[in-house]
């Protein structure tokens, strides 16, 4: 088998951390006096960076200093409300440690800053145990665009048709097939019908091994 790899978004695939996302836009947009329902929140928020999130809800571009100031401030309430309650995806981390005893390449590539990543990588360790973890700063173009998951599949030596993308948003899931790869969907956040079609559909890990995973990249 030639080497394949297997990359992982980050809030809502590794870990289910939208309703904490949740709970902390609520706070920040509350200090600032901004209107949100939970409608918004489901079409405008999950899977995607702040730049697009902030401009939606404040209805003016948010960009450069302003945006790095407001983000900043944003993902710290994320943060403080989310780091004593860090746990993954049920079975996320048997069902790694079976890819990685297949010899298979692994990565997270994520719309989240870095600070956030590293939250959940240093908890799970994922150091350890990932070829490649990237975040927003690394990029240039945002989910829907590809170019997280094309930079990763580069970084990690495997062709983007030998990637198997795991992802619950829409612009998470579009992302990964405009890259070219297979796509499963995680229904933590959105259902079967929310989301582009992928090639296959999770609730959690106990649902995906290996052998999945190959006959996926089969197809």
């Amino acid at each position: 088998m030639s080497q394949k790899c297997v990359i992982f978004d980050m809030d809502g695939v590794i870990c289910h951390t939208n309703p904490h996302h949740v709970v902390a836009f609520e706070e920040f947009f509350n200090k600032y006096k901004i209107p949100y329902t939970n409608q918004e929140f489901e079409e405008h928020m999950y899977g995607k960076h702040n730049s697009y999130i902030m401009s939606h809800f404040f209805k003016r571009t948010i960009e450069g200093e302003e945006l790095i100031k407001l983000e900043d401030e944003k993902e710290g309430m994320f943060r403080e409300i989310y780091k004593d309650k860090v746990a993954t995806i049920p079975n996320y981390m048997t069902f790694l440690e079976e890819l990685k005893s297949h010899g298979f390449k692994t990565a997270v590539a994520t719309s989240a800053p870095r600070a956030n990543l590293d939250l959940i990588a240093n908890f799970l360790k994922l150091d350890q145990k990932m070829d490649s973890m990237m975040s927003s700063e690394d990029v240039t173009f945002h989910k829907p665009n590809p170019e997280v998951y094309l930079k990763s599949a580069e970084r990690v030596g495997v062709s983007p048709s030998d990637c198997v993308v795991f992802e619950d948003s829409f612009s998470g899931v579009t992302a990964g097939l405009n890259a070219r790869m297979k796509v499963v969907g995680v229904l933590s956040t959105h259902t079967k019908e929310e989301l582009p079609p992928c090639d296959f559909y999770i609730n959690d890990y106990s649902e995906v091994n290996v052998e999945k995973i190959i006959e996926i990249l089969g197809k």
